[in-house]
């Protein structure tokens, strides 16, 4: 059985050590280049994901992994049959290269589809977020942990975080049915811990993301008292695979939620 616990406190340390090699490159010194898919990659991506997977190589080196750059590269087959860890190490680097300070590092270990443990830590913003099923906890700027949960949406709405970078008609149109009291833009999987702490109250996503983007955001969450569902009110399910065995890797449009607006 998997010390949850355990696991969680490796990857609150690999994140942050992830997150001092990010912001030591950050600047004129860590230009963007682009990747097949056209989406952007830094050299800090690459030492980040480094660090993370060699600290996750040393605890539990029978454990497999999916990582964006590793699989950018094409390392995509992976065992299934137990658990994984998904790694994103530098979530949101449109908003790192822009110089915004909404970039994370995340996190996950996934069993039997679902995110058990979460890690996101967000190194400009000296903040870190761990959820797994005994809780969910912040930190900030070398605070000690204090647990957080999802809030009842306030009666003129729900407060909604929205991607800056992929903002798409269909979100736009499920937001403008929502009524929002608040609409706010941001990077990475930080909306998902501002559901989490309790700052707002409803994510929709109907758009692309890739899983390593929302498992450890979703683990966090999950672990506040908070939701997440595909359109179909189905939970996503992480690890599938094409017929031709290969990791799927994307997920469907979803809707995360905190406690209120929960069907």
């Amino acid at each position: 059985m998997v010390d949850m616990s355990r696991m969680a406190d490796l990857f609150r340390d690999a994140a942050e050590a992830a997150g001092r090699a990010i912001l030591a490159l950050r600047g004129a010194r860590c230009a963007a280049y682009h990747k097949a898919d056209s989406s952007p990659v830094t050299d800090a991506d690459h030492a980040a994901e480094g660090i993370i997977i060699r600290a996750l190589n040393e605890t539990f080196p029978a454990t497999p992994f999916l990582a964006e750059e590793a699989c950018a590269a094409g390392h995509t087959g992976l065992a299934r049959a137990g658990g994984f860890f998904l790694i994103d190490p530098l979530d949101g680097t449109r908003e790192f290269v822009a110089g915004r300070d909404e970039f994370t590092v995340n996190i996950a270990y996934v069993e039997d589809g679902r995110p058990l443990v979460g890690v996101v830590h967000a190194p400009a913003l000296r903040e870190t977020y761990l959820g797994h099923t005994g809780g969910a906890w912040r930190w900030r700027a070398g605070q000690t942990g204090e647990r957080i949960a999802v809030r009842e949406a306030p009666p003129e709405g729900p407060a909604a975080p929205l991607s800056r970078s992929h903002l798409t008609q269909a979100t736009q149109a499920f937001l403008n049915a929502a009524r929002p009291s608040s609409v706010t833009g941001m990077g990475s999987s930080i909306k998902f811990c501002r559901l989490a702490e309790g700052a707002a109250d409803l994510y929709p996503c109907l758009g692309p993301t890739m899983e390593w983007d929302t498992a450890a955001g979703e683990a966090v969450l999950r672990a506040a008292g908070g939701d997440v569902r595909d359109l179909a009110g189905s939970p996503l399910v992480y690890g599938r695979t094409k017929e031709d065995g290969t990791a799927c890797l994307t997920n469907p449009h979803f809707v995360a939620v905190g406690r209120a607006a929960r069907a």
